[in-house]
């Protein structure tokens, strides 16, 4: 039997907690967290309470704990998208091995810079990129490295980001402004251009992007809508109401994130003060709500991407036109259809495993396990040096400008 393997964890939020915090939970017996580091109290003490970290080992702040000596195995970077790195490099000097929430940062240069330093240092450092984790996107992958449909030709995919989930996370929440979050297309849609990137397996060699914001914009407030949901006269038409996605009887995402306080008093107070009360049409968001991105990558394949705030469903889809045949690929519902030219459609149900992600969570916290563990060399892991790879082939924009292509 291996070893039980000990963690610290910066950050007690949605991913620190709710995600990988499960996984430890859920797998006592092979992990177990044995520090934390959170600013914000409710959240620190939670997270202290669920896995009985003992007051010594609990920090208000990552540099607090990345003072001290090394005290676990291994360190999971669950901080805000512009305070990945420097925790990182802290931690590459302690010795630990590192999971990084994903995107590396925001910036080309410290991107570079924390890949160099891991790679002088010899350190391991895995990329939550979860969806190369999950059973789906390993059988599409599989079907396209044994060329099934022959040589690709052009590709369509599309992130449908879901209109509850884009006002979420992307009007109202953490990653509405690029002034403290990397912008949308590293934020969110990393998933989607390292998926490109690993299912293709070529390069990309060009590309160009477009993006907008148009309509959560002041310009658009209806009349008679109020700055907060709670006191709109307006509120029950409104599928962004801020009641309808935070007062009702779920209490997990995305109700969890607003406040530590499940109660309906609790979450009703965190609507009455905090930004997730807030109309839509009245936040300091600057993230485009949808846009397109148009690439070559090697052997002339075509390849257009696109992201939504403006779907009914939070899900991925994708085409793949070869030259014998297509895939059209559904990832919420876990279905790919293969047409063959002159052969009858088949249709592939793939079995998703537990976790969040499509079970991406649980297969990138058992892969983290397993390097902890000293199985360094596993087939599809996001090491950093992958990670880099397929940022560099991507567009980062802060606001509307590119401001780094490779």
């Amino acid at each position: 039997m291996k070893e039980r393997v000990s963690v610290a964890v910066l950050g007690a939020g949605n991913r620190g907690r709710e995600a990988y915090g499960k996984y430890i939970r859920e797998h006592s017996g092979v992990i177990r967290a044995v520090a934390i580091a959170e600013p914000a109290q409710d959240k620190r003490r939670l997270f202290a309470r669920e896995h009985h970290i003992s007051p010594e080992n609990i920090f208000a702040s990552w540099e607090e704990l990345l003072k001290r000596e090394k005290m676990a195995d291994g360190l999971i970077i669950a901080t805000p998208d512009t305070m990945h790195v420097e925790p990182a490099l802290r931690a590459i000097a302690k010795g630990y091995k590192i999971l990084l929430e994903k995107p590396i940062a925001p910036e080309l240069e410290v991107t570079l810079h924390l890949a160099r330093i891991a790679r002088e240092g010899n350190s391991q450092i895995l990329v939550a990129h979860v969806l190369r984790y999950t059973n789906f996107y390993r059988e599409l992958k599989r079907l396209l490295d044994e060329q099934v449909i022959g040589e690709i030709r052009l590709v369509d995919h599309i992130e449908n980001i879901g209109y509850y989930h884009f006002a979420h996370s992307y009007v109202r929440g953490n990653w509405r402004n690029t002034e403290v979050a990397a912008p949308i297309i590293l934020a969110k849609s990393c998933h989607d251009l390292d998926l490109l990137y690993w299912l293709l397996g070529k390069e990309c060699l060009e590309l160009s992007s477009q993006a907008s914001l148009e309509y959560f914009t002041a310009s658009r407030q209806p009349e008679g809508a109020a700055e907060r949901c709670l006191d709109c006269s307006i509120e029950q038409e409104c599928p962004y109401s801020a009641c309808k996605v935070y007062l009702t009887e779920n209490t997990g995402w995305p109700a969890s994130v607003i406040s530590s306080d499940q109660s309906y008093q609790g979450r009703y107070q965190a609507l009455q003060k905090g930004p997730y009360g807030r109309c839509v049409y009245q936040s300091d968001n600057n993230v485009p709500e949808v846009q397109t991105i148009r690439m070559r990558f090697s052997g002339n394949i075509e390849v257009n991407f696109a992201l939504t705030a403006f779907s009914s469903q939070i899900n991925r889809t994708s085409k793949f036109f070869g030259s014998r045949g297509e895939i059209r690929a559904d990832f919420e519902n876990n279905l790919i259809e293969l047409d063959r030219f002159g052969r009858s459609r088949e249709q592939i149900k793939v079995a998703a495993a537990l976790g969040g992600h499509g079970g991406g969570d649980t297969g990138l916290m058992d892969h983290f396990v397993k390097m902890l563990q000293g199985q360094a060399a596993i087939e599809g892991m996001t090491t950093i040096k992958a990670s880099v790879e397929s940022q560099l082939k991507s567009p980062g924009l802060k606001a509307e400008l590119l401001v780094w292509i490779v």
